[in-house]
């Protein structure tokens, strides 16, 4: 099992991870233990995940790697999204057994949800 990802972003921009970790994909921000708190960043959970968002000086974000998180509706999940100016890339059948697509952060990151089908 794995306790948390976590993904670069630039300094500073803990007002728009927020935005788009708990705004948008509706996940809940965590307190980062004190001894943490002071790196800057931010934490959130939910939908049986954690995603930890880390500084990161000279920022550029993961186009390539990803993480894959299960999702319980990712046709809701999708139309908030591309709401808020995310794009949905949807798979076609490359993982069998799975509906799923992608999308990126606001940082840029690649970012990919699935479910069973």
């Amino acid at each position: 099992m794995i306790h948390h990802v976590q993904l670069a972003c630039p300094p500073g921009s803990e007002a728009v991870s927020r935005a788009f970790y708990s705004d948008v994909l509706g996940l809940v921000e965590k307190p980062k233990p004190a001894a943490l708190a002071s790196r800057g960043g931010c934490w959130f959970a939910g939908h049986g995940i954690e995603v930890h968002l880390g500084v990161e000086a000279g920022f550029r974000p993961a186009r390539k790697a990803h993480p894959g998180f299960l999702w319980p509706d990712l046709e809701t999940l999708a139309l908030r999204l591309e709401a808020a100016g995310h794009p949905v890339t949807w798979g076609h059948d490359e993982l069998p057994g799975m509906r799923r697509f992608h999308t990126e952060d606001t940082h840029g990151n690649r970012l990919e949800f699935l479910t069973p089908a």
